[in-house]
């Protein structure tokens, strides 16, 4: 990674690889990422805050005795207030290397998909797939950070018979071994959280993205 890169991009590509930031305690206050959102990123015992917040203001709204402080509902609030964004919840961040050779997905073109026009407004360059049985729906797209994230919905008919876990296999195989896959999911997404962990993804962390407001649609 060039030595230009943006340090929560460099943080999260190592914490992928396994080599994660000190568990000391540490508030990093950087500068607004590179792609659509702002974020909140928690490691274990060390936090990113990544946002146009000067950092004389996100220190002072956080209790420097509070370890949880910058994932607290009260601060999300306020940085959100501050940046004039919304915030996309908490969600668990995972990780996986990429896999290289053939892929059994198939590139689309589709756009009228709610998860893709989602997709849009939270991420660049996105790519949309099938898989063969055409009941799973795969994006890829670069997001925080510039880092390559995967999304995928699946048929609500074809759930619960392991066709999620095999294409999110698949667009492993999107990717050259060695570059890093992230996807995220709800806390509470059990469902979610087997799946990628059966896909071969690890958690590394926690993240609360700040994007934009868009319009409703007329």
């Amino acid at each position: 990674m060039p030595s230009s890169a943006h340090r929560l991009a460099v943080a999260l590509q190592s914490a992928g690889h396994g080599d994660f930031p000190v568990a000391d305690g540490t508030i990093e206050v950087l500068a607004a990422p590179p792609g659509p959102a702002m974020a909140v990123v928690a490691f274990t015992a060390h936090y990113l805050i990544a946002s146009s917040a000067s950092e004389g203001w996100i220190r002072g709204q956080l209790d420097p005795d509070d370890l949880l402080a910058p994932m607290s509902p009260r601060f999300l609030t306020l940085l959100a207030d501050q940046l004039g964004r919304r915030d996309d919840g908490i969600d668990l961040l995972l990780a996986a290397r990429g896999l290289g050779g053939r892929t059994t997905l198939r590139e689309t073109t589709v756009e009228a998909h709610p998860r893709v026009q989602r997709a849009h407004a939270h991420r660049d360059d996105v790519r949309v797939f099938t898989d063969p049985t055409g009941a799973a729906t795969i994006i890829l797209g670069r997001g925080l950070a510039n880092r390559t994230e995967v999304a995928i919905e699946i048929e609500p008919s074809r759930r619960d018979q392991g066709i999620a876990r095999q294409a999110l296999t698949e667009a492993r195989r999107t990717i050259t071994a060695g570059q890093l896959l992230f996807a995220q999911t709800a806390p509470g997404n059990a469902a979610s959280i087997r799946t990628l962990l059966t896909a071969g993804f690890q958690p590394i962390g926690s993240e609360v993205l700040f994007f934009e407001h868009t319009p409703a649609p007329a």
